[in-house]
């Protein structure tokens, strides 16, 4: 089984820029820790949108059009964790983030943190 935890989520201005982390912990005997990891997110009223995917036998991430060429994940597989680097932040970014993390086929979720972007 595996837990994922958030943070970095704060609130920030129209332009600016934000890191989320997420790491997962995985207490599952006899499994050498998560294939791929990444983010959702959902905002007031919106369902919950796909944001980015980063599998750990490749070197980048795939995302979103509303989010590709603003926001970089990068990971430590190492240490589960995965970071979501956010620039040029727009209010319609405003939501609660989301990490997942998948292991053979079973996908597991953090609770999420708030990114809020003032106008």
């Amino acid at each position: 089984q595996v837990q994922l935890v958030e943070s970095g989520g704060g609130l920030v201005q129209a332009g600016g820029s934000l890191r989320l982390s997420c790491v997962g912990s995985d207490h599952s005997p006899g499994k050498h820790g998560i294939d791929s990891m990444g983010w959702f997110r959902r905002a007031p009223g919106k369902e919950q949108e796909f944001v980015g995917i980063f599998r750990r036998a490749e070197s980048t991430g795939h995302y979103a059009d509303s989010v590709q060429g603003r926001f970089t994940m990068s990971r430590d597989s190492f240490k589960n964790t995965l970071y979501l680097q956010m620039d040029n932040l727009k209010p319609e970014d405003t939501a609660v983030y989301i990490c997942f993390g998948d292991q053979d086929a079973a996908r597991s979720w953090g609770r999420g943190t708030q990114v809020t972007v003032s106008s």
